[in-house]
């Protein structure tokens, strides 16, 4: 079994778990692209890097599943295919929340 998103113009717009057989018998005849995702020996997603649902976006060139970005401030890192805010999450333990406004993370532990 493995993870298939069919791509419509960049984006995933749908997202299925299928044998590979599936896709001989299986007739769609609506736009777009299934493309597989893979995992590698421990379950993290390998080639094509992250695994997405609906929403997500497929960059062709870099063969690479691209989870959404919620923040304009934040930069996608193209190791990893994944978006990466201008600070550090802090390492001291407590929980916290991007704050767009002041380009900081805030403290939400009281």
């Amino acid at each position: 079994m493995a993870i298939y998103n069919k791509v419509v113009n960049g984006i995933v717009t749908e997202s299925i778990v299928a044998d590979a057989d599936f896709f001989n018998t299986f007739i769609d005849t609506t736009p777009g692209t299934w493309i597989e995702a893979f995992k590698d020996a421990n379950g993290e997603a390998a080639k094509r890097y992250n695994y997405v649902g609906v929403g997500g976006e497929y960059d062709a060139t870099a063969d690479a599943f691209i989870m959404p970005c919620d923040y304009a401030s934040w930069t996608l890192n193209t190791t990893t295919y994944k978006y990466e805010p201008p600070v550090a999450y802090p390492a001291n333990g407590n929980p916290h929340v991007w704050n767009e406004a002041t380009q900081s993370w805030d403290d939400v532990s009281n």
